[in-house]
């Protein structure tokens, strides 16, 4: 039987975080990973609030090293109008650029880093149980040629994102409020991109209500490319999955000419009802990170920021327990990463029910709301000082119908005038 400190489920953004912090702090960590990398995974467009725990972990140097594609903000484009956000323009402090990201690489440098850290990773071993008493535990995994074995553990990091290892093995999932729905996408080789396409930024574009359009260029001359939508959204469209992809371009003034014909690096992947939660996050053995806690949706690229984040507070957490600290786990772990899910929950609601769309593309925007409201984009929504994330549930609510009745009134106002 193996003897650890810390084992870590999950080689991904998350896992690796979380084992970097407890490896730096001289405890003995292990990572079991069900794949092989690197792997293909979607989450590309980082947020810059993932630099602060990429930064911890050691990473940025690795990362910066391998040339992927500098991202300074986001724009939303719909029927001609922009909506252009600069991370330059955040109200909150802290890094205004990150990057964009084929994960199978991105995952893949951080693994191989914090290898070299001297944190060992096991690939395709997956586990198939856990047997807790109280904070002990001892995991038993299976590797690609059947063989099991055991690891001894004084804590368990769950950061095995869709995989939901624990979750699963304790029966801890249960539904999102969040509606279900289908991602179509793929890799284009983007030939006809310009400068003038703003490789340097995330574009969104509201293909039709509820639907929306992911473009993600890479250094590589890669751009990714997905509809989200209602799943019956998809199916007024006839075909295989590629058909389907390229009638939706064909469909989409923004992108017709520029993707027309381009090669797919990849026959288009589906994604369906990707949302899901947990029962807790955390218990006397054990702490859930990233996806594992809950996952959203793709639109703002929340993804790798709250996986990123959470194992950078979980990792801390678990180096003070291991040093005999008595942890409130509700109050400074589940309570502070739902102030940010609910943030970003707020935000996604608001999107697909049409809150956001009123206010990206008014006529008029107020400079200090439009940077608070970018600091959100930047993954900035552990700042309370904002009340764009303080007041998240009723602040976009109250600046639409504002909005709202400034269209209605103005006119009549300046025709009186």
């Amino acid at each position: 039987m193996e003897q650890v400190d810390v084992l870590v489920i999950g080689a991904g953004p998350s896992g690796t975080v979380a084992a970097s912090i407890v490896n730096k702090a001289g405890y003995k960590v292990k990572i079991v990973e069900k794949l092989k990398f690197p792997r293909f995974v979607i989450g590309e467009s980082l947020l810059p609030r993932c630099m602060e725990a990429l930064t911890e972990a050691g990473f940025v140097d690795a990362v910066k090293e391998k040339g992927f594609q500098e991202k300074f903000g986001a724009k939303f484009v719909k029927n001609g109008k922009v909506c252009d956000y600069s991370f330059a323009d955040q109200y909150t402090p802290g890094w205004n650029w990150t990057w964009q990201v084929p994960r199978g690489e991105f995952d893949k440098t951080l693994a191989d880093t914090v290898e070299k850290m001297g944190v060992p990773v096991s690939y395709e071993t997956t586990v198939t149980g856990i047997v807790f008493n109280g904070s002990d535990s001892v995991t038993t995994v299976e590797d690609a040629d059947g063989n099991k074995s055991e690891i001894a553990a004084r804590f368990i990091i769950d950061g095995s994102g869709y995989g939901r290892v624990i979750p699963k093995l304790f029966n801890l999932d249960k539904p999102s409020n969040l509606a279900p729905r289908r991602a179509l996408f793929s890799h284009m080789k983007d030939v006809n991109r310009s400068m003038a396409d703003e490789p340097n930024r995330i574009t969104i574009v509201v293909h039709a209500p509820g639907v929306w359009v992911w473009v993600i260029p890479f250094s590589t001359g890669i751009t990714s490319l997905g509809f989200v939508g209602d799943p019956q959204f998809f199916k007024q469209y006839p075909g295989n999955d590629e058909e389907q992809l390229r009638a939706l371009i064909a469909a989409e003034p923004y992108l017709a000419e520029r993707f027309k014909d381009v090669e797919m690096v990849f026959p288009p992947r589906v994604l369906e009802s990707w949302s899901s939660t947990t029962d807790k996050f955390f218990d006397e053995g054990f702490v859930l990170t990233g996806n594992v806690t809950e996952f959203l949706d793709p639109i703002f690229s929340s993804g790798v920021t709250l996986a990123t984040v959470s194992s950078q507070l979980a990792g801390n957490l678990v180096v003070r327990k291991l040093k005999g600290e008595t942890i409130d786990w509700d109050t400074e772990y589940t309570q502070k990463m739902m102030q940010g899910i609910n943030t970003f929950r707020s935000y996604v609601m608001a999107w697909y029910e049409g809150t956001l769309d009123t206010i990206f593309f008014a006529d008029r925007a107020d400079p200090v709301i439009k940077n608070k409201i970018c600091s959100v984009l930047a993954g900035y929504v552990w700042d309370t000082t904002n009340n764009y994330v303080k007041d998240h549930d009723t602040a976009l609510v109250k600046l639409a119908r504002l909005i709202e009745l400034e269209k209605k009134y103005s006119p009549k106002l300046d025709s009186q005038n």
